[in-house]
Formats: C-alpha cells, structure tokens, sequence
C-alpha cells in the first residue's frame, strides 16, 4: 500500500529537532531508516536565522539557512502531514491525510503554536514561526510601509529591530513600562529600550491588543491603553503553545510539556520527546520545560543518539540568546527582573553580566556583549554561593573567550 511505510526511527515534526536527530542516529546506525513527518512543506531551516541574519547580514542568503536533513542523513520526510494518533501497541503513527507510518523507535518533536490574538484572518496579519511566516513577512516589508510587532518578547524585539533596518516603518506594542523591564535590570532595561528609540522605532508601552480590523488600505488596532493604531501590515510575537495534544490522546505522562527522564525517554519505552515540548530534568536547573534553539539542537542530537541505543543521559543545560542593533546577550537558567541581581561592567558598559539571586543560590547568568563564557556561567549556577556578592563580581571575568 502506498499510504503504509516502516521505520526504524520515526520522527514527528519536521524542525531543527528533527534534523539534530537524524544526524545522532546516523552516528551509530548507518542504515537504519529514518522517516520524518513534517507538517510543513519546507525542509529543516535554522530557524534562528528568520528573525537575524537572514535580516542583518548581506552576506547571509536563504541557501545558507537550509539544513540538508535529507541529503545528509537519507531520511525520509513526510510534508504537509500532520500526525493525528498513536497506536503504542502496533507501534504505528497515523496522519490527518491516511498515511500509516509503523516505527521501532518514535521521537516526538511536535514543537509549538504561535499564541493567537484578536486579530482577523488576513494575508497581513503574519503569526511568526516558519520559512513562510519569514517570505510573508519579508513581501510585506519595505518601501517604509508601517508594520506593528506585537510583543516585547524575544521575537518580537528581534522582529522589531530587523524590520527598522530595512526600510521599513516598525511600532512595537508591548506590556511592560519599559521595553525589557521583565527580564533586565531597571538601568539595562532603559538602555535597551534606548537602541530602539535611536533606530527609530515607535513605541507604545504598557499596552495589549484588544482587538484588530482589517480594510482595504491597512488594519487599525484597538489596545488596551485606548490607543488605536493603524498600520500596514502586523506581525505577532507573544509566545507558543506546546504542541502536546498527540502525546496526550497517545495516554502519554504529560504536565507542563511531555514528561520526560534523563535519557528524553516518555513513559512509553519506545518513545522519546524533544525540543519545546519536552519537560526535563535538567542537572543544573532542575524539571524546566525550554523552548530555545539551543536546546532544540542539544536535545535533539542526544534523543537520536538515545533513540539509537546510546542509553545516555542528556546533561547540557542550554542557553539562549539574542542579536539586536550589533549587541549580542547570552543567559543561562531564570532571567526575571523582580529577582535580587548583582551586575558586573565594564568601565564603558558595553560588557557585562548580571547575576540572578534567588535566596542563596544563583537562579540565572546573563553575559552581554561577552562571549565564550557559558560554562562559567552554568558553574556558577551550579556552584556559586549567592551570599558572597563581592566574589560573584569577580567570579567570570570581563573579557572574552573561546567559545564553550
């Protein structure tokens, strides 16, 4: 039959996960056969580069952000097909379209819905996630037409930086007072939000869509300030949903994500969750569920390889990070402005890192502008004793480093 296929490792989701994968297991089964099942109809991208350099660097083109999952591990992938059931007794997956895929070993990489909002349904409305989120998006840049980011986020401040540096209009709607002020200390959160206001981008703080509307010659949105906004086009950055309903309906353990041990393995043997959908036990900073692409990557790898026989624990703690306006900042574990911090600088302030206290005990390390520190900044999460401030100024020195 040809909607019938077998696989010794399947994946479901068609991400970066799915492509660090399939390489784990090609380090130790050359042969095995690998099927993807890919609700997307583009190949395995570096999804990082969608909101960065596909954005800021000339010299980066869209052929540099294809990850080659296919040619590089001969999987088999499955587009445009969404995985809808479970069958843990047969060992078989089955698709919204009829496809039945039988597995020995199945990784589950489902990843994460963009959070909706009141907003219609309209070419200009852009929730950003995908490759064809970035071409919509870039069709509705330029020409200094006007485009609302919705979100202080992580995305929505990258989004917001990249379109003011091309051509393009930007308004940044975002909920807190200060742009960053949730995740940055008082004086970093008001240099942030500066490097917006010098490239030109509007702000409108404290505020949150209400609701949008779209005609013929842009949308207005109404916000929770009573400000209304008009512009050409809107993109939306407020967050995901773990895509957990299969693992679910599947009777899988499951919580905030799908509950994993240490080798990534479910409550089902034979089956395995990564990347944002995953809760783990992570050594350092215990259960957390991650959605950053470092994880993704790392997480991803050491599932194949598990997925493969390894039997290894998955004992990387990620980082995220971010580029905006040339400046680079990188965090390890709980960013979160209402915890005690003590910063360190550089005589020009262009580097530092902030340390965040939760009682005695390091919550979370941020490094901006410094590189190669890391695992430093993990020990230190690991090790440092929060009660000694002076020793933490000192503890990671100002300067760069290779890269860990």
């Amino acid at each position: 039959m040809s909607d019938y296929s077998e696989y010794r490792y399947l994946i479901v989701g068609g991400g970066m996960v799915a492509d660090s994968a399939a390489r784990g297991i090609r380090e130790l089964d050359a042969e095995g056969t690998i099927g993807i099942v890919a609700q997307e109809e583009t190949p395995p991208v570096a999804r990082p580069a969608l909101s960065k350099k596909l954005w800021t660097d000339a010299s980066f083109s869209f052929d540099d952000a294809w990850l080659d999952t296919e040619a590089d591990t001969g999987a088999t992938r499955h587009a445009g097909e969404r995985a809808v059931s479970i069958d843990r007794e047969d060992r078989v997956v089955r698709t919204e379209n009829g496809l039945v895929l039988r597995y020995e070993q199945l990784l589950l990489a489902t990843g994460g819905t963009p959070n909706a909002l009141d907003l219609p349904e309209d070419e200009r409305v852009v929730y950003y996630r995908s490759v064809e989120d970035y071409r919509r998006l870039r069709r509705l840049a330029g020409d200094h037409r006007l485009i609302a980011v919705i979100g202080g986020s992580f995305i929505g401040t990258e989004l917001a930086a990249a379109l003011v540096q091309n051509d393009t209009e930007a308004i940044l709607i975002f909920p807190e007072p200060v742009l960053g002020g949730s995740v940055f200390p008082a004086d970093l959160a008001h240099r942030f939000e500066g490097l917006y206001r010098e490239a030109g981008v509007e702000h409108v703080p404290a505020a949150r869509l209400e609701q949008g509307e779209a005609g013929e010659d842009g949308l207005e949105l109404r916000l929770t300030n009573g400000d209304r906004v008009r512009c050409d086009a809107v993109v939306v950055g407020v967050g995901v949903t773990p895509n957990i309903g299969l693992a679910e309906r599947a009777g899988l353990e499951t919580g905030d994500g799908v509950l994993v041990d240490d080798r990534l393995r479910t409550s089902d043997d034979r089956i395995f969750a990564a990347g944002d959908i995953a809760s783990y036990p992570d050594a350092i900073l215990g259960r957390r569920r991650i959605e950053h692409v470092d994880n993704a990557v790392e997480m991803g790898h050491q599932a194949g390889r598990n997925l493969a026989g390894a039997d290894e624990p998955y004992d990387h703690t990620p980082y995220f990070y971010s580029v905006v306006f040339g400046n680079r900042y990188e965090a390890v574990g709980t960013l979160d402005s209402s915890l005690e911090t003590v910063e360190a600088w550089s005589e020009d302030r262009e580097q530092g890192i902030v340390f965040y206290l939760d009682g005695a005990r390091v919550a979370g390390v941020l490094l901006w502008n410094l590189s190669g520190r890391r695992e430093e900044a993990r020990r230190a999460i690991a090790e440092a004793d929060a009660g000694d401030r002076d020793a933490l100024k000192t503890r990671i020195p100002l300067r760069d480093a290779e890269e860990d």
